[in-house]
């Protein structure tokens, strides 16, 4: 059987007469190994997964008789290999500048030898806990995320703060500070308690196991009037057990005052970047013990720009960025009007009563924040907001889980993991969880329920916001994660991101969720292979070359020249199970001979990037300006090459 494809299993179980012919199927790898088996299915259709056991044995058991049983041991091959597409880099086409932003990550106390090995540039300091984090005690709130219970950070006082430590680790490795000042109107005030004490609210849903006084804030089904099966959130709770209120933007002024007494400001090594806040769509959620109502048009907005005017007044120099949203729908529409829709007969879509939108003129909700900030930036006399502030978990759905954040799992969710890649770029792709926003006025409006699809074109949507709503706004994409660090195919995944951040011109991304050093080396590697390929900190260029696959979803193709000393370097990911031999052209390529230097991670070597030997560059023939390279990339696997100038 060959590795990424599926087989049907067939087994009915006989001779018990009138009892169940029915079978259980199991998949098991030979002992010994910790290469995964892959999936059966309850109806016998069996996944690979890469990499993958020499054999595996498939078992059919007898519902009936469970010990009666059947097996039989399949062999998994690689695909063998294949042409692939064809290749191509203009080294005569410098498209743009690729920010070094883009290799950033989001870690609240990342390890500084994590933050060496990738050459680390920007760290953000975010999340749902910094949402009511206190800098002066150095307390936060972890809300739903963890039975709304307060804990100290690090050290407990404001000199000794866990944001302060996070500033210092950055430093030492020569990365930017990016961080997260409150928005909800309420901080955490004191490092122990919880929202929903069992004092106070005997009957819940459940408890922290390992501090039983604080409950989930849900009421089972019987308690309090509650009629939901799955329990009903306890409301009119006290917001003060926990936090205290602030308002917003003299809370922001007063810590950035208090962080550039200390660190300078961001013109000086000081924190370069804040965002407004995490998440709107979900403060009524996550933290709904001190924001029990949905977020609108005009809380975020107006909040936003008063708080910006306190950063920019503390720091002129820091960037701001915001709106910090995750959900798809609350790109178009405000987290009010979205509940609203989903209540709303006969459709309950997103967009079903969008009250908020029309009461602001009909324009989506990321172009009306932008272009309020544009017309306060003009009154104020300076830019108020530096970027515009997205989360983009858009990895695509296998067996209804998402597979971002998730283990790499069978060849099939692999699949789904790099085709989902292209939801940051490509027109054609679409996915059931991202209907188009359906507003009235849009010029593909229906009126039907069954909406159709729209491609996300997260990068291209973005900056045709920026361009139209306010010019010179970077694009920021502060969360996401593709999955699968652990393994090689997610390593392939994060490279592929990585090369379509520097292609497509995005400005700044952390992913949320840094490499384990330990656990996910493959994650760590996808980083090394731009930023410290060689472990002497030799990077991936840093402007963009024009380069072009026949079929990116087998052979990805980035290249970019290095301005420190003029090297082309280019990165081909494999995606595929099977080794592909193609042609790369250097196009406009000067030289008429020469090598190029060669760098591999694959499974072969899972715990590092290996230098393979020199590649020769065939020389244009006659008066041709075009250099060729013939290759054959390996399963699953990252290919740097390196032309010296």
């Amino acid at each position: 059987m060959v590795i990424g494809t599926q087989q049907q299993f067939v087994a009915t179980a006989t001779g018990f007469g009138d009892t169940s012919t029915a079978v259980k199927w199991s998949v098991s790898a030979p002992s010994g190994g910790s290469l995964s088996p892959g999936n059966i299915s309850a109806t016998g259709l069996y996944d690979t997964t890469y990499p993958a056991p020499s054999t595996v044995t498939i078992t059919a058991i007898s519902v009936a008789m469970p010990v009666v049983r059947g097996s039989v041991t399949v062999t998994l091959n690689e695909a063998p290999g294949a042409a692939g597409p064809a290749l191509a880099v203009d080294a005569g086409d410098k498209t743009h500048a690729i920010s070094p932003d883009i290799y950033g990550m989001n870690a609240f106390s990342m390890a500084t030898s994590l933050g060496k090995a990738v050459n680390l540039p920007i760290d953000r300091f975010g999340g749902d806990g910094t949402s009511l984090y206190n800098y002066k005690l150095d307390v936060t709130s972890a809300g739903s995320d963890w039975y709304y219970k307060n804990s100290v950070e690090h050290g407990g006082t404001q000199d000794n703060s866990s944001f302060n430590q996070q500033v210092m680790n950055d430093r030492s490795v020569g990365a930017k500070t990016m961080g997260t000042v409150p928005m909800e109107g309420w901080v955490a005030d004191k490092g122990t308690g919880c929202s929903y004490p069992r004092s106070i609210y005997p009957n819940q849903v459940k408890f922290n196991p390992y501090d039983p006084k604080c409950g989930n804030g849900v009421y089972p089904k019987g308690t309090n009037g509650c009629a939901e099966d799955k329990g009903c959130d306890i409301k009119g709770n006290d917001p003060t057990l926990i936090a205290e209120p602030i308002d917003n933007a003299s809370w922001a002024q007063g810590w950035v005052t208090y962080l550039v007494s200390k660190f300078g400001n961001a013109a000086h090594g000081g924190v370069a970047v804040y965002s407004l806040d995490n998440e709107p769509a979900w403060w009524n959620g996550g933290h709904r013990d001190v924001h029990p109502n949905p977020s609108t048009y005009d809380e975020v907005t107006n909040n936003g720009i008063a708080t910006a005017k306190a950063i920019k007044t503390a720091d002129p120099t820091a960037g701001v960025s915001g709106p910090v949203v995750d959900f798809w729908f609350n790109y178009f529409y405000s987290k009010k009007e979205i509940e609203q829709g989903w209540k709303t007969a006969p459709c309950h879509l997103a967009g079903s009563n969008p009250t908020d939108r029309a009461a602001h003129g009909g324009v989506p909700f990321v172009e009306y924040y932008l272009q309020q900030f544009n017309a306060a930036s003009t009154a104020y006399g300076a830019r108020l907001l530096d970027y515009l502030d997205l989360h983009t978990y858009f990895a695509g759905s296998y067996n209804g889980q998402d597979v971002g954040l998730a283990p790499a799992g069978d060849t099939q969710e692999q699949e789904v993991r790099l085709n989902s890649t292209r939801a940051f770029w490509d027109p054609t792709y679409t996915d059931k969880e991202h209907p188009q926003p359906n507003y009235t006025t849009d010029s593909n409006y229906t009126s039907s329920c069954n909406v159709p699809l729209q491609a996300p074109q997260l990068i291209p949507m973005a900056q045709k916001w920026v361009a139209a709503d306010y010019p010179g706004t970077k694009v920021a994409f502060t969360e996401y994660n593709w999955g699968g660090l652990e393994n090689v195919n997610g390593a392939v995944a994060q490279a592929d991101i990585l090369g379509i951040f520097g292609k497509y011109g995005l400005d700044l991304a952390t992913l949320w969720g840094p490499p384990d050093p330990v656990k996910q080396v493959p994650g760590l590697m996808a980083y090394k292979i731009y930023r410290n390929y060689d472990g002497n900190n030799s990077m991936f260029g840093d402007t963009a070359l024009s380069s072009t696959s026949a079929n990116q979803g087998q052979l990805a193709v980035y290249g970019a020249v290095r301005s420190s000393d003029k090297a082309i370097t280019i990165v081909v990911i494999n995606k595929t199970y099977g080794p592909l031999t193609a042609t790369l052209s250097l196009e406009n390529f000067a030289s008429k001979s020469g090598t190029a230097q060669a760098y591999l991670y694959s499974n072969a070597n899972i715990n590092g990037i290996v230098q393979q030997p020199a590649v020769t560059i065939t020389a244009p023939s006659g008066s041709g300006k075009d250099g060729t390279i013939g290759y054959t990339f390996p399963t699953q696997s990252i290919t740097l090459f390196v032309i010296p100038n």
